[in-house]
């Protein structure tokens, strides 16, 4: 199966289904060694006693892949140690890390409980650290020792991570606080030969069905399917690759056939003064420098 990721080993977090499975098939396809991690969970996080990694290896398999499962927790520190070990010990090197892993836990702020708040962050976000904090240990000693490293972290936000979305403030602030963790890990990894970016899909899964269920119905009349998971994972193939090297702290929106880099926060209209200012001064200033300024997008579910 030879192809651009030939011979690399690949870390695929919550790979059993949706967006996980399609980007450990596609990187399959394109020759890497793949570690498919699921530890059978519902949407919640509620660990069920399924199996579907195991389900996605027979599939790799099948193709003639290399590929095993992993069971275990990436929103612990241990779980992260023990999937990038396993790595390390099956195929002898990590190339590529992919955080897809994720819980929804909806509820509108006002009622938001702890756990609901909790659970989020601790899958999304620290989920994705946790992986990346043990790979980034292995590429640096490695690029310490003076071998070559080509280490590449994708990262997973979302479009509720750069806009907001009604009744998800707590994916929305974990999705957002990825991109700003994607955005360092880049500029502090590449002095080891890592790269780091994240991807906001737009994609059929068990998320996206239960919240956009129209928008995410499937296509039967042989039309092309945008929705279709499998229309994402070739941009992470190629992130993964050798040959994107150059390409590093960027963020991706990607739905169907369409790529879009997004353009992070930059300094808009700006007034100084050139001294301090007066609270009774500044509503003209506010409201000019708004009125200046494009109108925001809509959060998401906004009326």
């Amino acid at each position: 199966m030879a192809g651009i990721c030939e011979g690399r080993s690949v870390i695929v977090t919550g790979a059993g289904r949706g967006l996980g499975r399609s980007h450990a098939l596609a990187f399959a396809r394109a020759g890497a060694n793949v570690v498919v991690n699921d530890i059978g969970a519902s949407l919640d996080g509620h660990v069920t006693g399924e199996t579907p990694g195991d389900h996605v290896v027979a599939e790799i398999e099948a193709l003639g892949g290399h590929a095993v499962a992993n069971g275990d927790d990436i929103s612990t520190w241990q779980g992260g140690a023990n999937l990038v070990a396993q790595c390390l010990d099956v195929f002898g090197g990590l190339d590529v890390v992919v955080n897809n892993a994720g819980v929804l836990r909806d509820r509108m702020l006002a009622s938001i409980g702890e756990d609901e708040w909790d659970a989020v962050m601790s899958v999304h976000l620290k989920g994705h650290m946790s992986t990346a904090r043990h790979a980034i240990e292995y590429w640096r000693a490695h690029s310490k020792a003076g071998g070559e490293v080509s280490g590449r972290v994708i990262n997973t936000s979302s479009g509720a991570g750069l806009l907001g979305s009604v009744g998800q403030g707590n994916y929305s602030a974990a999705k957002a606080g990825i991109v700003a963790l994607t955005l360092v890990q880049a500029a502090e990894w590449g002095r080891y030969g890592v790269t780091a970016n994240a991807i906001a899909p737009a994609a059929r899964t068990r998320m996206t069905e239960m919240v956009f269920a129209d928008m995410m119905a499937e296509v039967d009349d042989g039309a092309f399917d945008a929705m279709a998971p499998d229309n994402v994972s070739p941009l992470l193939v190629f992130l993964g690759s050798r040959y994107s090297g150059e390409v590093t702290g960027r963020v991706f929106e990607v739905e169907g056939g369409k790529i879009s880099l997004m353009d992070g926060w930059r300094p808009g209209a700006t007034v100084d003064k050139g001294a301090r200012w007066e609270p009774e001064e500044l509503g003209a200033v506010v409201r000019d420098l708004v009125a200046e300024a494009p109108m925001p997008l809509p959060v998401y579910g906004a009326s």
